[in-house]
C-alpha cells in the first residue's frame, strides 16, 4: 500500500469512534428540522432490520436523508462516516469482516475501487433501473444518486465571463499566472483527476498540473475555502463544484449580504465541465439484503431527489424530478460515461501525482 493510502487509512481507523446510531423509527413520533423536509409524517414502529452505513458524504448532507428513512421504515441505521477513499481502504482492509451493509461514496471512484477488489455484490435491477444506464456501474454493484457539475467560480468584479477561458487547458497560460486555486486534496477534486487521466492519458495530465503549478496555482483545502475566496476577492477563479456558490450566495442572502463570486461554465465537452455523480453500493458482506436495497432506492425516491436539488443545490438523477430552477440546464460530459469498474479506482495513482507535483506546497 502506498504512502497517501497508509495515511489516509490510519485516518479512517482513528475515526473508529465516530460510529453513531440513528434508531429507526419511534411509532408516533416525528422528525424535526432538515429532515422533516424529506419526510413530515409520524415514524414507523421499529422493526428487526439494520443497516450499517459507511458514508463518505458529509453528515450534514447526508444525516438527515438517512434520519428520514429510519423514521419512515421504522429500519435502525448504524453510520460511520470518514472520506470516501479512506472509508473504501478500510472496507478493503476489514474484508469479509466489514460491518459495512452500505457504502456511499462521493462518486463512483471509490466505489470502483472496491469493485476490482471483489468487495462489493450487485443490486436488483429494481434498484438499478431507477436511474438512466449510464448512472450505474455496468455490474450492477453501484447507482449513482445526484449531480455535482465541475466549475470556474470567479470574483464578478475583477473578472467578467467575457474575459473567461473555455478550458482548463487555457489556465496555464501566462494571463492566469498566480490568479487560479485549486482544492488538489479535495475528493472531489481528485475524483476529477482522476477522470482527466483517463480521458487524455497520464502523461497529458501530470504536465498539465505541472504546469499550473509552475504557473503558479494556488492550493486550498476545499472547495467551500475557494467559493469564499473568489467571493472577497483573494483569488480570482478557482475550480470547484458548482453546488457551493449556490449554497454560500443564499446564506449571503438570507443575512443582507453581498456575494461577489459567480459560477463560469466553461464548454461542455471540456473536461472542467464534467459531471460528478454520487455512488452508493452494497458490499458483499451485506447482512440484510432488502433493507440495504430499500436505503438505496431511498436515495432516488422524489422527497430525497427533491431535498437534494432544494436543499444542497445537486443535480437529481432519478426520472421525474425536475432541478431546481437557479441550476442552469445539464448539458456537460458526464461521469457515467467513464468505466470506472474497468478503472479499478484509479484514485490512488492520482493521489500519488498530486502529492509529487508540488501543488500542495503553492
Amino acid at each position: 500500500m502506498n504512502k497517501i493510502s497508509r495515511i489516509g487509512l490510519a485516518g479512517a481507523l482513528l475515526a473508529m469512534a465516530l460510529l453513531a446510531a440513528a434508531c429507526g423509527g419511534d411509532s408516533g413520533t416525528k422528525l424535526e428540522g432538515v429532515a422533516a423536509t424529506v419526510y413530515d409524517g409520524k415514524c414507523a414502529d421499529e422493526s428487526d432490520s439494520s443497516v450499517t452505513v459507511y458514508s463518505g458524504r458529509s453528515e450534514n448532507l447526508i444525516k438527515p436523508v438517512l434520519d428520514a428513512f429510519a423514521c419512515e421504515s421504522g429500519t435502525s441505521v448504524r453510520v460511520r462516516w470518514g472520506s470516501s477513499t479512506d472509508l473504501a481502504l478500510l472496507i478493503e482492509t476489514e474484508g469479509d469482516r466489514t460491518d459495512a451493509d452500505v457504502f456511499i461514496s462521493r462518486s463512483p471512484g471509490p466505489v470502483g475501487f472496491l469493485e476490482s477488489k471483489g468487495l462489493l455484490t450487485s443490486m436488483d435491477s429494481s434498484v438499478l433501473e431507477l436511474v438512466r444506464e449510464d448512472h450505474r456501474g455496468g455490474n450492477g454493484t453501484w447507482i449513482g444518486f445526484s449531480g455535482r457539475k465541475r466549475v470556474l467560480v470567479h470574483n464578478v468584479e475583477v473578472v467578467p465571463p467575457s474575459e473567461l477561458p473555455t478550458s482548463v487547458f487555457d489556465l496555464t497560460d501566462p494571463e492566469w499566472k498566480g490568479r487560479v486555486a485549486i482544492p488538489a486534496t479535495n475528493g472531489s477534486f481528485v475524483d476529477w483527476f482522476t477522470v482527466f487521466r483517463d480521458q487524455y492519458g497520464n502523461d497529458v495530465a501530470t504536465q498539465w498540473l505541472s504546469d499550473m503549478v509552475d504557473n503558479d496555482a494556488r492550493y486550498y483545502p476545499n472547495n467551500v475555502a475557494i467559493v469564499e475566496a473568489a467571493a472577497r476577492g483573494e483569488i480570482d477563479v478557482g475550480l470547484v463544484n458548482h453546488y457551493y456558490n449556490y449554497r454560500l450566495a443564499a446564506d449571503a442572502e438570507a443575512a443582507g449580504q453581498e456575494h461577489l463570486a459567480a459560477n463560469y461554465d466553461l464548454s461542455d465537452e471540456d473536461i472542467g465541465s464534467l459531471l460528478i455523480i454520487t455512488a452508493a453500493t452494497m458490499t458483499s458482506n451485506v447482512s440484510d439484503r432488502e433493507a440495504a436495497q430499500d436505503l438505496i432506492a431511498y436515495l432516488l425516491s422524489p422527497s430525497v431527489q427533491q431535498y437534494f436539488t432544494r436543499n444542497t443545490y445537486e443535480y437529481p438523477l432519478a426520472g421525474g424530478v425536475e432541478p431546481n430552477p437557479v441550476l442552469p440546464p445539464l448539458t456537460a460530459l458526464s461521469i457515467g460515461s467513464v468505466d470506472f469498474d474497468a478503472l479499478g479506482g484509479g484514485f490512488e495513482t492520482t493521489e500519488e501525482i498530486i502529492q509529487s507535483s508540488g501543488i500542495l506546497s503553492q
